[in-house]
């Protein structure tokens, strides 16, 4: 009897990608293999997230657009599981009940065991349980890349922000021991992997748990000291837990990369008290200091939202100064919108959609002008990019390559690598959202990680025709569409293409 075939569609943060790594890895321990080409596959698994937009709009708009599959290919199952699983619950076979399976962030592991069992008892099978079965970095794991791996260290949120809805589907803070973290890693160098991002909802509050408020500096510091790492990110900190050791442990510890994604949210003092954000604007803006007194060069990014509930015109005016001392590289804007469930949801004061949009327009003009103006400085700076795939989509056209610098920004260049490989070249021009580099200098140093990934990518002898390569997992960095401004178009019309 064949095997049956999967297919993993995720949505959300890096925490869901991750997820996913393991959810595949479940599946093929239980025999289940990756399905080839454009075949339709056996089991569909839709990994949600709760926290955009219209989530629940996008998830039952692509059900129904599997029914036909569904009703076409007998035997064929759905399984939803993520965050709008462990929100909705039973509501999703209610409004979709050719739906198989319904699990929550707690019980990945019990996929293959639900889908057996919706098989065998000819029903839908909808199981949430309320807290961490197992850690999900104790299952097995399916990872897309051969030079970057995530390693979570904690889950949950032990943070109270009003906007957001991931502490109650995510549960409390749980974190890892460091030994555990440390033999993951140790792992995934050892299997020629050269870039690691530590994950948490929270991830410098890591330690909490099990009592030192100076693990995660600990944490940097133990990593460095693993043979074959070369480049150490984490994501997402929280300004409260941002402590000077942490700085300390990033400028000593030679792996971790010279970027920090550090939420700001609002610059206002205001509206981060409606948010329950237990840090003010001067706070956040002395812990960008002492970075940068520590790593002159770092590139620190950052989250801004627009229009929360109560936000006045002199409210948005605090954000704007905020991020014009920042100078942030690069800021993952969004227009506040409000979430079921949560506090803000209802909140007097909604601002209006207009506002929220014309002030949103604002933050995008100044944020690109400021990530123009860092990029033109990396101008004639030599950079080291580690190659990668998925981060150029017009490379194939422009006989580029792409990858991320050590300080995660992106890099368009010319070189005869492979995903994997680490480049050494000098930018050349710079654009709001990447660099260039065509000097024609490019050093190339093939790596063990560029060897695997070539060795994926070509067929084996008798294996099936049409199964598709290994897509790249991001370098830690979030990726944001965002609208034309003068400075993106300017910018559009001086670099080359």
């Amino acid at each position: 009897m064949a095997a049956r075939t999967y297919e993993v569609r995720t949505y959300g943060c890096q925490m869901n990608v991750h997820d996913s790594e393991r959810i595949a890895g479940t599946l093929e321990q239980s025999g289940y293999v990756r399905v080839a080409g454009d075949q339709a596959p056996d089991l569909v698994v839709f990994n949600t997230c709760a926290v955009r937009e219209n989530a629940d709009n996008k998830l039952y708009g692509n059900l129904g657009r599997l029914r036909p599959d569904k009703t076409a290919k007998p035997g064929m199952q759905i399984a939803v599981g993520g965050c709008l699983a462990q929100k909705d619950r039973s509501t999703i076979v209610r409004r979709a009940p050719w739906v198989d399976v319904v699990f929550g962030t707690h019980n990945l592991g019990s996929l293959p065991a639900l889908l057996e069992r919706s098989r065998h008892n000819d029903e839908a099978q909808v199981e949430i349980r309320e807290a961490l079965e197992t850690f999900p970095s104790a299952l097995p794991a399916r990872r897309e890349s051969a030079y970057s791996a995530w390693v979570s260290i904690s889950v949950g949120c032990d943070n109270t922000c009003t906007f957001c809805i991931v502490p109650s589907l995510r549960g409390r803070e749980r974190d890892r021991s460091p030994s555990d973290v440390l033999a993951e890693v140790a792992a995934l160098a050892g299997e020629g992997i050269l870039e690691v991002t530590l994950l948490g909802q929270n991830v410098n509050s890591y330690g909490r748990e099990f009592g030192d408020r100076a693990a995660f500096g600990k944490l940097l510091g133990a990593c460095g000291a693993v043979d074959g790492l070369e480049r150490l990110r984490f994501t997402s900190p929280h300004p409260r837990d941002f402590t000077d050791d942490v700085i300390a442990a990033m400028a000593q510890t030679p792996v971790v990369c010279p970027s920090l994604h550090m939420p700001l949210q609002s610059g206002s003092d205001d509206v981060l008290r409606r948010m329950r954000r237990s840090y003010r604007a001067e706070r956040f803006l002395g812990i960008l200091a002492r970075v940068r007194d520590a790593l002159p060069h770092a590139a620190i990014t950052t989250d801004v939202i627009v229009g929360f509930p109560g936000e006045t015109e002199q409210d948005f005016a605090g954000t704007l100064d905020v991020v014009r001392e920042a100078r942030f590289a690069s800021a993952f804007t969004f227009q506040y919108s409000p979430r079921p469930g949560t506090p803000a949801a209802q909140m007097a004061g909604q601002v209006p959609a207009e506002v929220v949009a014309e002030r949103y327009a604002r933050l995008i003009a100044l944020q690109e002008e400021i990530s123009w103006d860092g990029n033109k400085a990396v101008v004639g700076r030599e950079v080291e990019v580690l190659v990668a795939t998925g981060e150029g989509r017009k490379d194939a056209g422009t006989g580029r390559i792409s990858g991320r610098a050590r300080d995660g920004r992106l890099v368009h260049l010319r070189a005869d690598a492979r995903p994997g490989d680490v480049v050494t070249t000098t930018v050349t021009a710079a654009s709001p959202h990447h660099l260039l580099a065509d000097a024609g200098d490019a050093a190339v140093r093939r790596t063990r990680a560029g060897d695997i990934g070539e060795q994926r990518r070509a067929p084996s002898v008798g294996s099936a025709p049409g199964i598709a390569a290994p897509v790249g997992v991001g370098l830690g960095m979030p990726r944001l569409r965002v609208q034309d401004s003068p400075a993106a178009a300017t910018a559009a019309a001086t670099a080359p293409a």
